[in-house]
């Protein structure tokens, strides 16, 4: 085995990710804490021991030779040890020892992953960057429980940015055994290992030190959270408070709210449901993704949401009457002024079940606020599928002498 370490500064607290004999490892921090950097590094490092398995994963991954290999490739140039390694479009392996890093999306385009990752033989360490991400405590159970080989140390690495404290992670390894956020620390056959950017302050540049001392004095919860990895009991100024995550029950026919979000933006499908005797509003994500075409949104709602009706944004009617040419039952919402007050009050009067695949949906839940409190004003991101669900619930909820939503 190289020593790493000599070659380059890795922060000291990642030490414990070599040196404990822990089975879980729960690795947090805030922005420019150099976690990910530190983490690829090692697991590099466990490469030139034969026997090693390593699966890299992340919620959504959906090409890792675009989005992942090559920051491990730029780490192997970095420590002039490229030439030690064969690469492809989704591993990496280690010429000397044959131990391999394998990089796998649990949802991909062609769905949950799950069962294919949890058969993959002879995984010794899993590692989920952006664990925050994953919802589902089961999936994460699945995997970790395929993790089993005889002869090696098994390791299971959680890699996140602290979110809201009702997050399944924070609740299991931190609540539960009784940790207290930021702690450096081995319990219960966990180790824990938290950085800010304090820890990696030599390889940051004076401009963006300047810019964080900037958001310690004006946003001191922004800081908290974000420069010190804190977690939260719900983000700053957050328009909805009134949900949870939990099982999606259809009470009667489904009605599917879209926005179209073209090149730069996610076009969405959101499916809702409604228990209008008991106010709860069931929601689950179907698709959120960037780039599609005409064709391509057709054909996703088409398996997603069948001859079920369709309720989208009416920006481009001309996108609206070709979607519609390709076999959707989809209407378009015309909004008047006042429609997105309108559709917030009448998701707020009422109790929201997230399913737990809706990775997307619950970051925006989690993230969209206020622009203007007093003057209910809403900032214009963070809603993509929140707008989806605002079209789909003001149709079957609209009263119409209010006049804010009409179905043509």
């Amino acid at each position: 085995m190289i020593d790493l370490e000599k070659k380059i500064n890795i922060n000291k607290k990642y030490a414990s990710l070599a040196a404990s004999d822990a089975r879980y490892f729960i690795v947090t921090g805030g922005r420019g804490s150099g976690k990910s950097f530190s983490i690829n590094l090692l697991l590099v490092l466990f490469t030139y021991e034969a026997g090693h398995t390593i699966l890299f994963t992340r919620y959504t991954l959906a090409s890792a030779y675009v989005s992942i290999i090559p920051e491990f490739i730029e780490k192997l140039e970095l420590l002039d040890i490229f030439n030690d390694f064969y690469i492809t479009k989704d591993e990496i392996r280690n010429k000397l020892s044959g131990s391999k890093i394998i990089f796998k999306g649990i949802k991909t385009s062609s769905g949950d992953q799950t069962a294919n990752l949890k058969s993959l033989q002879g995984v010794t360490t899993f590692v989920l960057d952006e664990a925050e991400e994953l919802t589902s405590e089961d999936t994460f159970d699945k995997i970790d429980l395929s993790v089993r080989q005889l002869n090696q140390q098994n390791r299971v690495i959680l890699i996140l940015n602290p979110v809201t404290k009702d997050n399944w992670i924070y609740n299991r390894f931190f609540q539960d055994k009784g940790i207290q956020e930021g702690s450096n620390t081995t319990q219960d056959n966990v180790t824990y290992i938290h950085t800010t950017y304090l820890d990696n302050i030599e390889n940051l540049s004076e401009s963006y030190l300047t810019q964080i001392e900037n958001i310690k004095l004006r946003r001191p919860e922004k800081y908290k959270h974000q420069m010190l990895g804190g977690w939260l009991d719900k983000a700053e100024g957050v328009i909805f408070d009134n949900w949870k995550i939990g099982e999606f029950k259809k009470v009667g026919v489904s009605v599917f709210g879209q926005d179209y979000g073209f090149a730069a933006d996610s076009s969405t499908l959101i499916e809702t449901n409604i228990d209008t005797t008991n106010k709860i509003i069931y929601l689950k994500e179907c698709f959120y993704l960037k780039g599609l075409t005409t064709s391509q949104i057709a054909e996703l709602n088409l398996k997603h949401a069948k001859t079920n009706l369709i309720i989208g944004d009416s920006a481009e009617p001309r996108l609206i009457f070709e979607i519609k040419a390709k076999g959707c039952n989809l209407k378009k919402a015309i909004k008047g002024q006042g429609s997105i007050t309108y559709g917030i009050s009448l998701l707020q009067d009422y109790d929201l079940v997230i399913d737990p695949s809706s990775i997307n949906l619950i970051k925006e839940l989690n993230n969209y606020s206020w622009l203007e409190k007093k003057s209910k004003t809403p900032q214009d991101k963070w809603n993509h599928a929140i707008d989806a669900i605002r079209y789909a619930v003001s149709y079957q909820l609209q009263n119409p002498n209010r006049g804010k939503y009409y179905i043509s």
